[in-house]
């Protein structure tokens, strides 16, 4: 893996995504942030909303992917780098691959349904034909301790609610 951005600049991206995972959590929805990056300025932005939406595919990740597609009249977007507080699950390494996008750089592993090696690696799959450099673990104690406290505060308030 090589690195051609210095890793403040990633820390300094990724707080940005994680501003818009707590958006994601004060709207009720699992706190994951993501932002799309090409050029040095930020392109695409998005937040977890599937339950708000009522749409399965409304990942932070697919969320700024769009966006970024929209801004730039491309569905695809060779040279960005994307940026997510949580590693990607299948769909949405799907949908970064089908994009193009260049750079995926995230946060806390996601032991449940990551794409990057924690459950299955979608981005090493060489038959697939596109690749791009990952990086993983900028912020990843932040990223994961709010991931952590939105489903301790869940589990509480249903114990709560309990009678």
């Amino acid at each position: 893996m090589t690195r051609d951005t210095p890793l403040s600049d990633d820390e300094a991206w990724m707080r940005i995504a994680l501003d818009l995972a707590r958006a994601a959590r004060d709207a009720g929805e699992v706190p994951v942030g993501a932002i799309v990056v090409a050029g040095g300025e930020i392109v695409g932005r998005g937040y977890n909303q599937p339950i708000g939406s009522h749409d399965p595919t409304a990942h932070a990740e697919v969320v700024a992917l769009r966006d970024a597609a929209g801004r730039l009249a491309n569905y695809r977007l060779p040279g960005a780098t994307l940026y997510v507080t949580i590693e990607p699950c299948v769909m949405c390494a799907g949908a970064i691959l089908h994009a193009r996008v260049a750079r995926v750089v995230y946060g806390a592993k996601e032991y449940k349904t990551g794409a990057h090696g924690s459950i299955v690696d979608v981005f090493a799959e060489p038959r697939l034909n596109h690749h791009c450099e990952i990086v993983g673990g900028v912020l990843a104690d932040a990223c994961a301790a709010m991931v952590s406290e939105f489903f301790a505060t869940r589990r509480q308030q249903k114990k709560e609610a309990l009678p």
